[in-house]
């Protein structure tokens, strides 16, 4: 009759628990695998809108992992003990090691493995209990429970596991059935004293390694090799040997020995788990950075000025964004960074922005409203405006007037340019702000002998980049008194003061019909050259007239007088009050105007010999000039004088 070993229910209750704590741990396990599959299938199906998730590679040093999150072995092989060298020498046969495994991979390179064995070494007493005895053997088993961890050379799901382990468990040595009947038999028992035997528990350590073959997803082969060390199991029998003196010689074990022992086993290894392949993973794209619109806060902002704005704005992942823009509520604008509006008007335009990505419309950013105030443009300010002198005449020093002027363009009205207008006449410089009238520009009749006037009016246009502009006017009166007109020379021989025939002609055909005009005055200026004489005497008309010297200049002028004035012959008419007479000598400042008769073509009887005179005759002259009354005397006359009337009667009309 076999004894049932105590600690079975126990061992078999810790054995179901650990089967039903890794099925626990599986079962979660593939529930994971699902929800995660779950996840990315409704990924896939487009759930998160295409484009929102960062994709991110598998990690290069995360390998193919095959499935090993919980591994079943069941293993067979050879335990061996070693001999208790006291007492009667216990010794464990060899005998065969049954069991299974169930371990669980807790992280990559470790593993925790519970352990069920059972060991078939039967127990000699390799010395007699006493003199002619015969040595004893009866049947054991042994039951070892077992908590491992293991320490893998190669990580999570490789193909070859070489491993080390160390664990302790409770090791219960159970002698069989029939050696515990037999022990108890009277004559047995009479014999060795082996009534009590009995199960014997014990703490044992293992120790050692071994190798995984995964050759399949779910199968394997496993070696194994390791050391066992407990007390020596003294199975309830005397551990001191029984007192001679009462003729007792029954067994014995001693206690507190060390018993050592081996296991080599090989088993099959099922893997329960899912086989791991690196996948990339989904993760959400972050926000898109802050956006906000630059531009159209520096400067003046003008009313029909084009206002660029610019968006500000960025994508950490790098994806290409997309703009919106809205002017005053209304979409306006491109799919661009940058927004160009040109107002028609002045006042607050309010402008929208609105960011996202190209690739996931749900990621968008607003910016901040932005207004931009627009002003209006209005004409320019003419702050300056001056015309100097205004007064002019039409010859001499005073003709030019200067036009000055400064401008200035209102704010939205940007540089001024300048424009002079007159209503007659011509500016010089008339696109400056400072110009120059010349009143010599203007149209005067020159042969009126009288004042004439003119009022010029001046206008100034002042216009800025738009167009708008602004004026101011002014005048200037222009006076032009008859100029003074000189006549050609009349040319006089060496020495002699008497008209020749072409000075007649010059006086008689051109200076007489002038002075029918009374504004006019003839002035008459006379010269002598530096090789004539200074003086000469003339006589009077009669016979009684007295000789009186006069100068050689002074005689020319007087004689060109009366044959203006004489009255008769071939004198001309005219009033001597319209006459002045001036003489200067040698004075030759004034430039020579011989007249086109004065080096004379005339044939030789025409005239006098002494008469006749050439080109070198020039400085011996007389000036002729008509002058307007009340106008200024030209530069040659010095000190004009009226005819003397005396003088004027004895010269009568000279021959």
């Amino acid at each position: 009759m076999s004894l049932r070993l105590k600690s079975k229910p126990i061992a078999a209750a810790i054995v179901s628990m650990a089967l039903c704590t890794t099925m626990a741990f599986a079962q979660d396990s593939s529930t994971s695998n699902q929800n995660q599959s779950s996840t990315a299938s409704n990924a896939a199906a487009g759930t998160t809108p295409p484009g929102c998730v960062k994709i991110i590679p598998p990690d290069p040093k995360d390998k193919v992992r095959l499935p090993d999150t919980i591994e079943l072995d069941p293993f067979g092989g050879v335990s061996v003990f070693g001999q208790v060298n006291r007492g009667l020498d216990t010794k464990m046969v060899t005998g065969g090691a049954f069991g299974g495994r169930v371990g669980v991979n807790v992280s990559k390179y470790v593993g925790l493995e519970l352990m069920y064995e059972y060991m078939v070494n039967n127990v000699e007493f390799i010395t007699p209990n006493g003199p002619g005895v015969p040595t004893y053997a009866f049947g054991n088993r042994n039951h070892y429970l077992a908590l491992n961890p293991l320490f893998y050379f190669t990580p999570k799901g490789s193909r070859i596991r070489p491993y080390v382990t160390v664990g302790v468990g409770a090791l219960q040595f159970t002698p069989t059935g029939d050696a515990k009947n037999i022990a108890r038999d009277p004559a047995v028992n009479a014999m060795y004293g082996s009534q009590n035997l009995n199960d014997n528990l014990q703490v044992a350590l293992n120790y050692g390694g071994g190798i995984k073959f995964h050759l399949t997803d779910h199968f394997g082969l496993r070696l194994d090799a390791r050391g066992l060390l407990s007390r020596n199991p003294t199975y309830n029998l005397p551990n001191y040997p029984p007192s001679l003196a009462s003729g007792n010689t029954g067994l014995w074990i001693p206690r507190n020995d060390k018993l050592n022992g081996v296991q080599v086993t090989a088993g099959l290894i099922w893997y329960i788990g899912e086989k791991h392949v690196p996948q990339p993973r989904q993760e959400p794209l972050p926000p898109l950075g802050a956006a906000s619109i630059t531009g159209g806060d520096t400067g003046t902002l003008c009313q029909g000025k084009p206002i660029t704005l610019h968006a500000e704005a960025s994508d950490p992942v790098g994806h290409p964004l997309t703009y919106t823009w809205k002017l005053n509520g209304q979409p306006q604008g491109g799919n661009s960074p940058d927004f160009t509006f040109t107002p028609n008007n002045a006042g607050d335009f309010t402008v929208d922005l609105e960011v996202s990505d190209s690739s996931c419309a749900t990621r968008k950013v607003d910016a901040p409203q932005k207004t931009v105030s627009v002003k209006e443009v209005t004409e320019p300010v003419i702050s300056s405006f001056t015309v100097s002198p205004k007064e002019l005449s039409c010859r001499g020093d005073n003709t030019i007037a200067q036009l000055q002027s400064q401008a200035t363009g209102s704010a939205c009205g940007g540089n001024v340019t300048y424009k002079w207008t007159v209503s007659e006449g011509t500016v010089t410089n008339d696109s400056s702000a400072n110009a120059t009238f010349d009143s010599k520009s203007l149209n005067f009749d020159q042969n009126s002998s009288q004042t004439q006037t003119k009022s010029v009016t001046v206008t100034l246009t002042a216009t800025d980049e738009t167009g708008k502009t602004a004026t101011k006017t002014d005048t200037i009166t222009v006076k032009c008194e008859p100029p003074y007109v000189r006549l050609d020379d009349i040319v006089f021989p060496k020495n002699n003061s008497r008209v020749n025939n072409c000075g007649k002609r010059i006086l008689i055909d051109e200076v007489a019909p002038k002075l029918s005009d009374p504004n006019y005055t003839v002035v008459l200026v006379g010269h002598i050259d530096t090789d004539e004489k200074a003086t000469e005497r003339v006589r009077g008309r009669g016979r009684r007239a007295r000789a009186t010297t006069r100068g050689l200049d002074e005689d020319r002028v007087l004689n060109a007088a009366a044959v203006l004035t004489g009255g008769t012959g071939t004198c001309g008419k005219v009033d001597p009050s319209q006459v002045q007479i001036d003489w200067v000598g040698t004075d030759q400042t004034s430039e020579t105007r011989p007249g086109l008769c004065g080096t004379t073509s005339h044939p030789e009887q025409k005239e006098r010999k002494s008469s006749q005179v050439s080109d070198s005759d020039k400085n011996r002259r007389v000036e002729v000039y008509l002058v307007p009354k009340g106008q200024a005397m030209p530069p040659a006359v010095k000190n004009p004088k009226p005819l003397p009337a005396d003088t004027m009667k004895q010269l009568g009309c000279p021959k």
